[in-house]
């Protein structure tokens, strides 16, 4: 027999209750007529206790879409088709949710309203969620850091990018850098970040070892293959087969070690020192150089053909003079280290201190920076690094020109000079977050939340401006 739901109201009423989705309708004046069980299930209030009183449990702050329903029912030309509701409410036990629905105003054959119908669903779990994600991916992008690597700069952010793109491939990278910029750090940040995280990872400085063992060193001998091979040996690519091998100082590579180098590379095998047969090989290879490679070719210096292979992915890593603002971060990251090696309680760095180890030059780079801070370490007598407690030529250093704008004598609300010149943009900027802070007494998590912002997104900031935080 065949229903007929128009003359079966009982059986309608049924499957309206039976849907997980909210149902209901009210009248003119705005009134609930009728609210199903799934509207219930989702609110927590029971039928009788809306049906015949004002929607307003449906209404809530940051409502998108045409207004309220007494809105929309009271509006000179209320809105004829579905429209989308989407706001945050109050369940009966007090609990924010978050519903997203479908509203229809209804209207009797002379046009006039007689109410509207309209359903809801609880998009609560899918609200959190996607602020989990937009907070997470805020802080990939701003992160301070990836592996072992500092920094939270524009440089070092395209740097970490290159990093994960190289580390998701098994593509041939090219690192090149000044020294002591990080290049076997970035090396092995990919390693880590790879497939092959569980192989091994091996690290040879190829200016260090005299080129008459370099070879045997990289593709192992056999007993007896010349004076003092009293034992066969690996080598550094059997060694590390399944893994990683960053050769670092590539550019100090004679032509006919690149030439051999160059066929393990394209036929992924070697032949160890006095051996005849080969070795078939899976390393990921990994190259670095603080030397102009494209300049020794050009002068016949480095093989074009092996400059090509290894050029492959190349990741620049930035002098720290290019990405100046990361030096308070490295400075904290390093006095945190040096702090558990020394087993000093040192936590502070006095405001000339950190000036001069933002305005300085450093050739050296992170490595010279490093150096700089565990000198400190070793004279300092309190809590706080003082300018006395840095090296001799970090103080006397000349200033690079870049940072001359850093060392402005004009001051603002007792800021560093490095922050001195804000534009008025940024200066209320600044002011804002100093008010935040002062009304959260200094939390910066509920300073961040009352900012509508991000914990990393703050913490960025207050170093940028020079906030102090106690």
């Amino acid at each position: 027999m065949e229903l007929d739901f128009r003359k079966s109201p009982q059986i309608l009423e049924t499957i309206v209750d039976a849907m997980a989705d909210g149902l209901f309708t009210v009248d003119a004046a705005g009134r609930f007529v009728s609210w199903n069980r799934g509207a219930e299930q989702i609110t927590g209030y029971a039928s009788e206790e809306v049906v015949g009183r004002p929607c307003r449990i449906l209404e809530g702050p940051n409502c998108k879409g045409f207004g309220t329903i007494a809105e929309m029912l009271g509006a000179a030309a209320p809105p004829t088709g579905i429209c989308d509701q989407q706001c945050k409410v109050q369940a009966k036990d007090g609990r924010e949710i978050s519903i997203h629905g479908n509203v229809r105003v209804l209207f009797d054959k002379a046009s006039h309203t007689v109410g509207a119908v309209g359903s809801f669903t609880d998009v609560t779990s899918l609200m959190r969620a996607n602020e989990r994600i937009a907070i997470l991916e805020e802080q990939t992008r701003e992160q301070a850091g990836f592996e072992q690597l500092v920094g939270s700069s524009s440089p070092m952010q395209e740097v970490f990018r290159r990093l994960r793109l190289a580390a998701e491939s098994d593509v041939t990278v090219f690192l090149s850098g000044e020294s002591g910029t990080g290049k076997e750090l970035a090396a092995r940040a990919i390693h880590a970040q790879s497939t092959r995280r569980d192989k091994p990872f091996i690290a040879v400085n190829c200016s260090a070892i005299p080129e008459t063992l370099l070879e045997s060193e990289l593709f192992g001998h056999v007993k007896g293959a010349f004076t003092g091979a009293v034992k066969d040996k690996r080598g550094l690519f059997l060694a590390a087969d399944g893994g990683s091998l960053l050769l670092d100082e590539i550019g100090d590579v004679s032509p006919l070690l690149q030439l051999k180098l160059l066929r393990a590379l394209q036929e992924r095998e070697i032949q160890p020192v006095g051996d005849e047969r080969t070795r078939t090989i899976d390393v990921r290879l990994i190259t670095a150089t603080n030397k102009g490679l494209r300049q020794l070719v050009a002068v016949g210096e480095f093989r074009e053909d092996f400059y090509y292979r290894i050029h492959v992915f190349e990741i620049g890593l930035p002098p720290l003079r290019e990405r100046r603002e990361d030096i308070p971060l490295l400075v904290e990251t390093l006095m945190e280290e040096f702090a558990k090696t020394y087993g000093k309680p040192v936590t502070g760095i006095a405001r000339d201190a950190l000036q001069c180890l933002i305005q300085a030059p450093w050739p050296g780079n992170v490595r010279e920076l490093r150096n700089a801070i565990e000198h400190a370490f070793v004279t300092v007598a309190g809590t706080t690094i003082s300018l006395l407690d840095l090296p001799d030529d970090v103080r006397s250093s000349d200033r690079p020109a870049a940072s001359r704008a850093l060392a402005s004598p004009s001051r603002r609300d007792n800021r560093p000079a490095a922050i001195a010149d804000l534009t008025p943009q940024q200066q209320q900027d600044r002011d804002r977050i100093l008010g935040a802070l002062e009304a959260t007494g200094g939390n910066k998590t509920k300073a961040a939340q009352q900012l509508g912002t991000s914990r990393v997104t703050l913490w960025k900031k207050i170093r940028r401006y020079g906030i102090e935080t106690g």
